[in-house]
């Protein structure tokens, strides 16, 4: 205290007081009613020194704070600042917030769909926006000073992450780089790449979280926790897994499954010992969480389901059980500012849009979030939240990124989620996003994350996720068409490569490069080891060994051979189908009776795909009904042998494959038409082996038995020794090629897209020509597809609807990858423009793959998507909302989001096309024909 100090004590506290009060750190602290935290203050500290921060930090530290102190910096100095984000939603977050604080004539907001004061000061936008000024040469990043990169880990995003490094290394060097990012593993690297290509960086990571983290275990009644305190001795105290939760699972997982399957007297007991089980430990319902939650204190809350259907129905689960978490004055503040923030959306869409059901959970309480949902409903329920007239919320991992909606509790119903291919464990760095949104600081002395109970539960592998900090951040850098032409047109390529090698990307590449030169010396040492436990007294060894992997090797040969020619025979056989063929499919998922609805196209038409889209392309993939009545395509996976037809049926033209009756009808006749033969399927002679007959496998096996070193006592240890010699030997020659590979990677890239832009006339040498300039103009993934076609005049003559409906192929990507059912396309001309598209992009894709141009590295033209073509065509010809969601089986959120992407690439079309194009002034129609009703509302995309 004051008082215990002496006078020189006190003088000397009252000098650094006022040292400090005269700094604009000073300054800044009086604008706050609280204290800095020790990384806040270094942080901030480093940057009035004059460098460049990255701050790693836990989600809801505060590290946001940091930013605004460039924001302060940058008024005080009369330079400007931006402040970059990785979403539209938090960019209007952030504005708001800044406004509040600055007011609105010093700051601004650019995004896709708004712009707001964009000549201020202080600009919040979004990092496409800012990348976008950078290629353009814009005169509004005169006077910047400073750039916030607030969720820089953004970077590791496979579709988007490159922006960042493009910003990164292309921002003037005048400039001061403020990066925010949450706890990653690999800080100290980041910061190092950052020091390369900025300048001095201060790398400033802080894992200390302000609200303590409680982690639990909820399994049935009861909520266990899932560490427990143990005495460290001289260490202090030590977490170890709760003993109770490893007891419960042990026994949990012990108990049968089917009971049923012992005698009487065994299933009595059974189900006795069962009920008692089940009275300590089950899955709670979605309900019953929320209502104990409730009991404990513990709300607000956010569920994490991975699936948008899950969020909604929890919603539901939760009103049925009749779940009130809002008294009357809750429920009719909550009705006041919904009806407020709505006001917009027309009477006659708010019964499409799910509204009133929506309402009914916000009265009570209860909410889902999703981006399935309308952004105008996500930004209601963002609002209610965080005034806490919302205590629940069922929402998709999208919350976790970047929305400030932190909660007293974040529960997990499963560990396990769905990343786009095949159902995966999260992560240790997800499971921190995801429970990082526990705790509100200021209000909350704690935070809690509950994990559910599910069968086969194990604490061990919980408490792993739980405390495990490894989250490193990975560049998903790659160079694309229209980051080529930018390139070339402002430095040249010699100029582009030296940058592009300059990027994170290649950073990693090249230090993970003296690992693997450390593990191919290991590796020659092990070698010499292995030679000397292979030697042999009666002869050479080594010799002897590849005689012996030399029939190995013909004999794998010779069983591929044959199984190429199986392969090949099954797809000629499929040639052959015909719609009403009935069939036996031999394999797969979905063996067993079926129909032939479309024989399929065969390989090398309109649909083919190579293997570097690896999907399989070895012939027909016809569409046919099982007698189980699923409607589904197949592919040469799903017949490895022949196939012919058992019987001939009629299909008939009312068949409609979306509709169940359909299917169940046709399924019936199918399986009486066939008969019990055909449930069964044909019976297939085996085939004498190949190897068999081959006189150079019958040489080998000579060359072997006449070897010296066939007779050795040994033989079989010295033969491990020269497997795990070769082995090696292989694994070196791996690592070696590796090496190879990752020096100069990105240049090498570079270097292939602008051969093949050269190729097309897009550059010259050194010179960008007009056709380039325009593709400079267009981003996006199929930026020179849009290119092409512009170029070609495959959209010329178009009307506005038409012209939405071929642009929609360029942005729309499904969510699922299911082609049972081709997507419904405009007749006329919007058809014919939409085929032209596809064959144009089946030119490019062959000029990728003879430029070695990769899609499964992140480069290159994926295939245009037409599944958005009917929605966007109808929704441009003026067709109200519940006619085209109803059609187009697509929730709200969706058709928004995918409508604003659109609308977005047409702008840029029409700047890009040739002047005198009737594209031009089509695409504007098209935008004011697609910016209207649900759309325009909309304050986000």
């Amino acid at each position: 205290m004051t008082e215990d100090l002496s006078p020189a004590e006190r003088y000397a506290a009252a000098r650094r007081r006022a040292a400090e009060q005269a700094t604009a750190l000073g300054a800044f602290r009086e604008m706050y009613d609280f204290g800095l935290d020790p990384f806040q203050i270094e942080a901030c500290q480093e940057m009035e020194a004059g460098k460049g921060v990255l701050v790693a930090a836990p989600t809801g530290s505060g590290k946001t704070i940091v930013g605004e102190f460039a924001v302060h910096l940058a008024l005080a100095a009369g330079r400007k600042c931006f402040y970059t984000t990785p979403i539209k939603a938090l960019s209007n977050q952030k504005y708001a917030d800044l406004v509040r604080r600055y007011g609105p004539e010093r700051v601004g907001l650019l995004t896709g769909d708004n712009s707001v004061n964009s000549e201020a000061p202080v600009v919040v936008m979004t990092t496409e926006v800012l990348r976008n000024m950078l290629y353009a040469g814009s005169r509004t990043l005169d006077g910047l000073g400073y750039v916030v990169m607030d969720e820089v880990h953004y970077l590791s995003d496979r579709s988007r992450g490159a922006v960042w490094e493009e910003v990164i290394i292309h921002l003037p060097e005048s400039v001061t780089l403020v990066s925010l990012s949450a706890t990653v593993s690999n800080a100290e690297e980041f910061g190092d790449w950052l020091d390369t290509v900025r300048g001095d960086t201060a790398v400033i990571v802080s894992e200390h979280r302000p609200v303590p983290l409680w982690q639990h275990v909820l399994a049935g009644r009861r909520m266990y926790d899932l560490f427990e305190e143990k005495d460290g001795g001289a260490g202090g105290a030590r977490l170890e897994v709760n003993p109770d939760l490893v007891r419960l699972a042990r026994m949990e997982n012990l108990r049968p499954v089917h009971p049923r399957e012992r005698g009487r007297r065994g299933f009595e007991a059974d189900r006795e010992r069962e009920r008692r089980q089940r009275s300590r430990v089950w899955t709670p319902s979605r309900a019953e969480v929320i209502d104990r939650l409730d009991a404990e204190g513990l709300l607000p809350a956010i569920t994490f389901i991975f699936s948008r259907v899950g969020c909604e129905a929890a919603v539901q689960q939760c009103l049925h059980a009749g779940l009130r978490l809002n008294h009357d004055a809750a429920r009719g503040r909550v009705r006041e500012i919904v009806e407020a923030r709505t006001s917009a959306i027309p009477a006659e869409d708010l019964h499409v849009l799910g509204y009133y059901e929506w309402l009914e959970g916000l009265e009570r309480g209860i909410a889902a979030h999703h981006a399935g949902m309308l952004p105008a409903f996500k930004e209601v329920v963002e609002e209610l939240f965080v005034r806490g007239l919302v205590k629940a919320v069922f929402a998709t991992e999208t919350l976790a990124l970047g929305i400030n909606m932190p909660a007293r509790s974040v529960v997990l119903e499963k560990l396990v989620k769905w990343n786009g291919q095949t159902h995966a464990d999260i992560t240790p760095g997800e499971y921190t996003q995801l429970t990082g949104r526990a705790g509100r600081r200021g209000i909350d002395v704690e935070g809690h994350a509950v994990v559910l109970w599910q069968r086969g539960f194990d604490p061990g592998a919980v408490a792993g996720l739980a405390g495990t900090r490894t989250y490193p951040l990975r560049s998903s850098f790659r160079p694309s068409y229209n980051m080529a032409v930018n390139l070339v047109g402002q430095f040249g390529r010699h100029r582009s490569r030296e940058l592009l090698e300059t990027s994170f990307a290649q950073f990693q590449a090249d230090r993970s490069v003296v690992g693997i030169s450390r593990q191919v010396q290991r590796n020659e040492e092990g070698l010499e080891g292995y030679r000397e436990g292979m030697t042999c007294h009666l002869g050479d060894f080594a010799e002897y060994a590849r005689l012996r992997r030399d029939l190995k090797d013909r004999e794998a040969d010779l069983s591929r051979q044959g199984a190429t020619q199986r392969r090949a025979e099954a797809a000629a056989a499929l040639e052959k189908l015909k719609p009403g063929d009935i069939i036996h499919v031999p394999s797969g998922k979905f063996a067993g009776l079926a129909l032939v609805l479309d024989p399929g196209i065969p390989a090398g038409r309109s649909q083919r795909r190579d293997h570097r889209h690896q999907e399989f392309d070895d012939g027909p993939r016809p569409l046919v009904l099982t007698a189980e009545r699923q409607v589904k395509r197949l592919n040469s996976a799903d017949f490895p042998v022949p196939v012919e037809a058992l019987d001939r049926m009629r299909v008939p033209k009312s068949f409609n494959a979306r509709s169940p009756q359909s299917r169940r009808d046709l399924a019936s006749a199918l399986r009486s038409k066939a008969g019990p033969a055909g449930v069964h399927g044909p019976r297939r002679p085996k085939r004498r082996a190949a190897a068999a007959d081959d006189t150079r496998i019958a040489r080998l096996r000579e060359e072997i038995r006449a070897h010296p070193c066939h007779g050795c006592d040994e033989r079989e240890d010295h033969a491990r020794w020269a497997e795990r010699h070769q082995r090696l030997q292989r694994d070196t020659r791996a690592l070696e090629q590796r090496i190879e590979g990752r020096t100069n990677t990105i240049a090498r890239t570079f270097d292939r897209i602008c051969g093949l832009l050269t190729e097309l006339g897009y550059l010259e040498g050194e010179k960008v020509t007009p056709d380039g300039r325009r593709l400079s103009r267009l981003y996006g993934e199929l930026d020179l597809l849009a290119s092409e076609c512009l170029r070609d005049g495959v959209w010329e003559g178009l009307g506005a609807a038409d012209l939405a409906a071929c642009v929609s192929a360029l942005v729309y990507e499904a969510r699922s990858n299911d082609d049972a059912v081709p997507p419904k396309l405009p007749n006329g001309a919007a058809r014919q423009a939409l085929g032209e598209m596809v064959k144009t992009w089946s030119r490019l894709d062959d000029l990728e793959e003879r430029h070695k141009i990769n899609q499964t590295e992140g480069v290159g033209q994926r295939e245009p998507d037409l599944g958005f073509a009917w929605p966007a065509y109808r929704w441009a010809s003026g067709h109200d909302l519940d006619a085209v969601l109803r059609e187009a089986e697509m929730p709200a959120g969706d058709f928004v989001r995918w409508t604003k992407q659109l609308i977005d690439v047409l702008g840029q079309i029409s700047e890009a096309a040739p002047e005198g194009s009737t594209v031009r002034s089509t695409a504007r129609k098209a935008v004011d024909g697609l910016l209207r009703g649900v759309v325009a509302y909309s304050s986000l995309g």
